[in-house]
């Protein structure tokens, strides 16, 4: 055995997906292991009572423990996927711990009545959009597993969908990075439920790159401030869910995971839990994905949204419903209008489906002053879910629920549906 590694047995799952096992006082974390099992591991990072290592030889492997199919998987290579090296069923008992774990240490609730995960019908090939960075010579691929600064090259993923992967490998990243002058910062593949590809090029500058394809591609660019410009085929992709089809603006937020969804709007009404007549906020709307199967059951619906195109396309994708107000703003002034008195209508619920940032202080603030009978928190991230719930019970919200729901097979990602009460102060 070499004088720097040591024996250490994993214990639980962390957030971040790295389990941890605890060596002489310190807390170790080791990614690419499992908890039960025993590794020799090695510290990479010494942080006195937090140390993070490298697991040099497995010496008892969990029953859970599979062969990751990507080649790309591993120590030092892409670091999108966490997790190919778990068996399906049992990331998802990983992540209804880990989400229990978070709310019990951050929001300080011990006894978090938290469901276990709904699974995707997909644990591959699941993702109708995919954001890829590129390298110093133009190939694309994503952050590396151990350089947080260093993009790593690919040629396949597996939880991408097989004719973005076919259109990912057809095309020539290179010569578009050429013709862009170096000015792409980022690009998306994406393909509608009918079939259709789009190339999002994400750029650092306002200067169109001089692109020619005969590829049935539509390619869009975003510019800085988010703008979206189309430069050949539709401004769009089309999303078909249960039973309804949402126009999708480049730029525009839509959940990858397209097979997922309607789950997700499943536990989304019946976390709700509306009776007839009721008015409902929808905050943070986008394309009014939710607000589509809200509205046929509700007497009320607004929908709040910040980003124009956004906007646009919930106008388009809600105008057979006459019970749905469409309003661009942000929802901390559409929440202070409300305080101020400027709308009449009491609502029932709200639906809040934040960034990956959470809630702003003054959300929270005014959901106090507000106080809304029933909060459903749609949230893919469990920290910043516990941190929020932890403010919400402060301003006289209780916790009822979440129903935890994987949108992102292979990796630590966990999203959630939250039902909050108002109980008072």
């Amino acid at each position: 055995m070499a004088d720097d590694t040591f024996e250490l047995e994993l214990v639980a799952m962390a957030h971040g997906g790295s389990a941890l096992g605890r060596d002489n006082n310190r807390t170790v974390f080791v990614p690419y292991t499992i908890p039960g099992e025993r590794v020799l591991a090695r510290i990479t990072r010494d942080r006195g009572r937090v140390a993070f290592g490298e697991g040099v030889t497995l010496v008892e492997a969990s029953a859970d423990r599979v062969f990751p199919i990507c080649p790309h998987f591993g120590p030092g290579k892409c670091g999108r996927c966490h997790w190919q090296h778990i068996d399906y069923a049992a990331q998802l008992l990983l992540k209804q711990d880990v989400l229990s774990d978070q709310l019990a240490r951050i929001a300080g609730i011990d006894d978090a009545d938290v469901r276990p995960v709904i699974g995707s019908p997909e644990a591959w090939s699941y993702n109708y959009h995919m954001t890829f960075s590129l390298d110093e010579n133009g190939a694309l691929g994503f952050m590396s597993a151990d350089n947080p600064e260093r993009v790593f090259p690919i040629s396949e993923c597996h939880i991408i969908h097989p004719d973005l992967l076919a259109l990912f490998q057809s095309l020539n990243f290179e010569e578009l990075t050429k013709a862009a002058n170096g000015g792409i910062e980022r690009v998306r593949l994406q393909i509608g439920s009918d079939g259709a590809h789009m190339l999002v090029l994400y750029m650092s500058s306002e200067d169109a790159p001089n692109i020619e394809t005969d590829m049935p591609t539509s390619v869009n660019m975003l510019l800085p401030d988010n703008e979206p410009v189309n430069l050949i085929g539709q401004s769009h992709s089309r999303y078909t869910v249960g039973g309804r089809e949402f126009r999708v603006t480049a730029g525009s937020a839509f959940r990858a995971n397209v097979s997922q969804l309607e789950n997700l709007i499943t536990a989304v009404l019946d976390a709700l839990e509306l009776t007839e007549g009721e008015a409902v906020l929808d905050l943070y709307a986008g394309v009014g994905l939710f607000s589509a199967f809200i509205a046929p059951v509700a007497g009320l619906v607004t929908l709040v949204e910040s980003y124009p195109p956004a906007v646009t396309d919930a106008d388009d994708n809600l105008a057979d419903f006459e019970n749905v107000d469409v309003i661009e703003g942000s929802v901390e002034d559409m929440l202070d209008e409300l305080t101020g008195g400027e709308f009449d209508t009491n609502y029932s619920a709200a639906l809040l489906d934040p960034p990956a940032e959470g809630l702003d202080v003054m959300v929270v603030d005014l959901l106090g002053e507000l106080r809304i009978p029933r909060l459903v928190y749609v949230s893919d991230d469990p920290a910043t879910l516990a941190r929020d719930c932890k403010r919400l019970t402060q301003h006289g919200y209780r916790l009822v629920y979440v129903q935890p729901i994987d949108l992102a097979p292979q990796t630590y990602y966990i999203d959630t549906v939250a039902r909050f009460e108002w109980v008072g102060d």
